[in-house]
């Protein structure tokens, strides 16, 4: 009766361990999962997905002020060599990157505020310096849709413009400018100004 009781129990300590570990193994497969041969390129962010970052096995990532200081160069030259639909992409990609930059640097601003300011600083002027490149890309962005003739692509780009920068910052200015000379808004902000040049 002893035995049978123990033989029981042995069975039943295997059986728990066995369904522990049939558990424990795909996470532990998913970790050990090597990195596929095009891993190690650099990838554009999926806005939509921010928790979808890859590595980019350079020195700056791509969720990196120089990760989105270079698809912003790398637009520059497509827009050089005309190729819009490559520029806009670029630029789209980094926009996404800068977005998520500031985002994230608000966000650690807001938990260290109070308990280190020094670090919630840091992060604050990372954050405003993640944003103004955001709306220097959506302004390129805004420039290469008037060159594609789409107009209706760069007003709601230049209207965050204006609402993000404020009408009185140099970029906001521009944006606004551009709005202008699309025909959309119809009063020149300063008033008086000249509204033949395009300001780019």
């Amino acid at each position: 009766m002893k035995e049978a009781a123990t033989v029981t129990k042995v069975r039943f300590t295997c059986l728990s361990l066995i369904t522990a570990l049939s558990l424990l193994s795909p996470i532990h497969a998913q970790a050990q999962t090597p990195l596929t041969p095009n891993s190690n390129q650099a990838q554009p962010i999926d806005p939509s997905n921010p928790s979808n970052l890859r590595p980019s096995g350079q020195s700056s990532g791509v969720l990196s002020m120089e990760g989105g200081k270079r698809l912003m160069s790398e637009a520059e030259s497509a827009v050089s060599s005309q190729n819009y639909d490559s520029a806009v992409k670029k630029l789209q990609d980094a926009r996404a990157v800068f977005n998520q930059l500031s985002n994230f640097y608000q966000e650690l601003t807001a938990s260290f505020s109070g308990i280190d300011n020094r670090i919630a600083d840091t992060q604050r002027k990372k954050a405003l310096e993640s944003a103004q490149m955001r709306d220097q890309a959506t302004y390129q962005l805004a420039l290469v849709h008037r060159a594609q003739n789409k107009p209706e692509l760069a007003v709601p780009l230049l209207v965050q413009i204006v609402k993000s920068q404020n009408p009185t910052r140099d970029l906001g200015k521009r944006a606004y400018q551009q709005l202008l000379e699309l025909g959309f808004v119809d009063a020149p902000f300063p008033r008086g100004s000249n509204t033949s040049s395009s300001q780019k």
